[in-house]
């Protein structure tokens, strides 16, 4: 039986794992001190339990992220049939000495090996001490592939 929107187990199935080892950058989404949204793109790793993320140390966002765990994720394609990862979860901030390990490896992910040297060597030239590892521990999922499973208001009407 196919898992229902709100199901970790959305995690394992082919699209979803197409989409996390994907290239495409996830949007962050989490609310500002004043409540306001925000939603920031970012590279990611998926190590199998978490989706992880890196940041400059003073990054204004670890600010709210600190004090507001709760957050929201996309991955999605642009080609149609869409396909699209819905996460919610909460977030921990961590602030690690150098480079985070995630963050070496999404490099390499997103620009190549060859690519992914040049990038590191100039990003570990501006923040060389720390940087943040951010973690988002999947408490809800969503998968939408526009050919079996659908945003809830087509699922409605069909």
């Amino acid at each position: 039986m196919a898992s229902k929107q709100g199901d970790l187990a959305l995690l394992n199935e082919p699209v979803a794992q197409k989409l996390l080892n994907s290239t495409i950058p996830a949007r962050l989404a989490y609310n500002w001190s004043d409540g306001t949204p925000r939603v920031q793109p970012m590279w990611f790793h998926w190590n199998g339990e978490q989706i992880v993320m890196a940041s400059p140390p003073n990054a204004p966002k670890l600010k709210v992220l600190s004090q507001n765990a709760k957050v929201a994720l996309t991955i999605d394609d642009k080609d149609f049939p869409y396909k699209v990862l819905l996460v919610r979860g909460t977030v921990q901030v961590e602030v690690v000495q150098g480079m985070v390990p995630e963050y070496v490896a999404s490099a390499k992910r997103y620009l190549g090996e060859e690519g992914s040297k040049g990038f590191l060597e100039w990003y570990g030239g501006m923040f060389p001490e720390e940087n943040v590892r951010i973690t988002v521990r999947p408490q809800w999922v969503g998968l939408i592939d526009m050919e079996t499973r659908f945003p809830s208001a087509f699922e409605a009407a069909m």
